[in-house]
């Protein structure tokens, strides 16, 4: 990331596009409207930017598994929605250790995703 500073304001923020592994969406930086002084700080600035875009990659991610295994269900092909609940249940667990989703949050989820299945199925 290339940052020009003019008396504590960014000029320029990134001139790189953010590119993740199996994702072909161009996710932009955020824009910081004033730059700290103090350099672990602007560390900061910069380890919080990365986290960001990890956040929103993974919670795509997961929103991604979520519509797929409802496509799964809605096809009514009973294996490809098992393989795809299975998927979801896992995504949700990897939120939880990222820090992406609380606990309960995700076993609320999977609740609710393994009953919509139960019903459906049986």
């Amino acid at each position: 990331i290339a940052i020009f500073i003019f008396h504590n304001f960014i000029i320029e923020y990134t001139k790189y596009l953010h590119f993740f592994k199996g994702h072909d969406k161009i996710v932009p930086a955020r824009e910081v409207k004033k730059m700290p002084n103090i350099k672990s700080a602007i560390k900061r600035v910069r380890t919080i930017q990365k986290r960001t875009l990890r956040n929103a990659r993974l919670k795509s991610a997961l929103r991604t598994t979520i519509r797929r295994f409802e496509e799964a269900l809605v096809s009514t092909n009973a294996d490809n929605a098992k393989l795809a609940l299975q998927k979801v249940i896992k995504t949700l667990d990897k939120a939880v250790t990222k820090g992406i989703l609380h606990k309960n949050t995700a076993a609320r989820k999977k609740s609710r995703l393994t009953k919509r299945f139960n019903r459906n199925a049986g």
